[in-house]
């Protein structure tokens, strides 16, 4: 990877990093619902007016359906999920626990006969397992139940996001990266605004509350999306991939700068195993007869 694409990938793990700050000081204010939601709409919105600007078109018609479901299970639960688990648990635990994403994946993948669970994958999500029971066990602060609903919730987004890849993989690969992040993101919020309506939150919508919302959703989503995109096309899935071990770093430093939180001995053990497990889980090589399967599948 040359030092271009280098300083794309730490930039885009700051980011995605510092997502989860943002909904740590967002979520209390708004709920979990609009925070979720404002940041899928107005980065949905943001990429739609550039991509008017500049001459782009989505094929609205053709791909409504996949867009939808991409939107539903790719962003608004796991955005709610993450945005719930804000109100309870540290930026930093969130972040950690994002970096299973690939290892659910896998699994899915093995399901739809994508890829096979050989014995290193296996081993690679035995310790992901090792190492949430590790993070969970020792970081339970307040009320524990309502902490493991929180930890819960983080392993609920996940699962969206393996699932989500997989269907992609199978279901969508006609349709271009560009169009996924604008069309997803775009539904993604407006799914969510049905949610808002019915459980309405009271707040002060100010200046500083409105700056931190279109920050949250042209940086961490409109412009994360566009950067990863631009990297996929770059260096290949297997190398950007590594973005997710990079995220729980930067996780943990926004979470101790900006908000103060405690490293505890148990978050670095139980995050590095994590990373361990899902580096072990994507780093495989995927065999011949697998990539016939993943071709037939796309064809």
């Amino acid at each position: 990877m040359d030092i271009k694409n280098t300083i794309r990938l730490i930039a885009l793990s700051a980011i995605w990093g510092g997502s989860f700050i943002f909904m740590r000081v967002i979520a209390p204010v708004i709920g979990p619902v609009l925070t979720a939601s404002m940041r899928s709409l107005i980065a949905g919105v943001f990429l739609i007016i550039i991509f008017r600007l500049t001459n782009y078109k989505i094929h609205w018609k053709r791909d409504l359906k996949p867009l939808i479901l991409i939107g539903v299970v790719n962003s608004s639960i796991p955005f709610f999920m993450y945005a719930y688990a804000a109100l309870h648990i540290p930026a930093s635990l969130s972040a950690i626990m994002n970096s299973m994403a690939p290892m659910f994946g896998a699994v899915f993948s093995a399901m739809f006969l994508i890829e096979r669970l050989t014995l290193r994958k296996i081993t690679g999500l035995i310790l992901g397992t090792l190492g949430v029971a590790i993070v969970s066990s020792f970081n339970v602060a307040g009320d524990g139940l309502t902490y493991y609903y929180s930890v819960g919730a983080c392993i609920i987004a996940t699962i969206c996001y393996g699932a989500s890849s997989v269907y992609i993989k199978l279901n969508a690969s006609h349709i271009e990266p560009k169009a996924i992040a604008a069309g997803s993101q775009l539904f993604a919020g407006l799914a969510l605004i049905p949610l808002a309506v019915i459980n309405p939150v009271q707040f002060d919508l100010d200046f500083k509350l409105v700056t931190m919302l279109i920050l949250f959703a042209v940086i961490c989503n409109a412009l994360a999306y566009l950067l990863y995109y631009k990297l996929l096309a770059e260096v290949g899935p297997t190398k950007a991939l590594t973005v997710t071990f990079i995220i729980p770093v930067f996780g943990i430093v926004w979470g101790y700068t900006l908000l103060g939180e405690a490293i505890t001995l148990s978050t670095v053990i139980g995050g590095a195993i994590i990373v361990l497990g899902t580096y072990l889980v994507t780093s495989a090589k995927v065999n011949k007869t697998e990539q016939a399967v993943v071709k037939e599948n796309r064809a």
